[in-house]
């Protein structure tokens, strides 16, 4: 298991627990190198939203748990946020809390002579979803899948 996969999981074992607490959901926690700069970014949300109190009661509880358990060698910076409305797609709960909803994706290899789409999401399986796409379901497969997210029209 390469460094960075075993930070994050080790992290979020450390992490589950005070979600729990606060009855928050981890959306995606990451380990990057970004500018000579290492991150470590939770993602957190719950019904309703995340506030930035909410970011700081959790950044104040995992900084402590991490600092404790100095878990992560390299010299990093905790970031604790909301995904955002625009937060791509990544977990089974997303998908269905998306079912019936307009989505936007781009792909990988073009589907209906085109790379992205905006289109209802009929269905899901681990190993691809179902749009509509000109009123006709459509299969796509997840692994052709750049990029899915809940669309916001005007």
């Amino acid at each position: 298991m390469a460094k960075r996969e075993n930070y994050e999981q080790r992290a979020e074992a450390l992490l589950a627990p005070i979600l729990a607490e606060h009855g928050f959901e981890l959306v995606d926690l990451e380990y990057v190198k970004e500018a000579g700069n290492w991150y470590l970014r939770a993602y957190i949300d719950k019904e309703g939203g995340i506030t930035i109190d909410d970011c700081e009661t959790v950044s104040r509880a995992f900084g402590d748990k991490l600092d404790e358990a100095d878990l992560i060698e390299d010299a990093y910076i905790l970031e604790v946020s909301s995904p955002g409305l625009t937060r791509p797609l990544k977990k089974d709960k997303d998908y269905e809390r998306n079912l019936g909803k307009l989505v936007e994706f781009r792909l990988f290899q073009p589907v209906c002579g085109s790379r992205e789409h905006t289109a209802v999401l009929q269905s899901y399986s681990r190993a691809e979803i179902v749009v509509l796409i000109d009123d006709r379901p459509v299969t796509v497969e997840r692994t052709n899948l750049a990029m899915i997210r809940q669309a916001f029209v005007d």
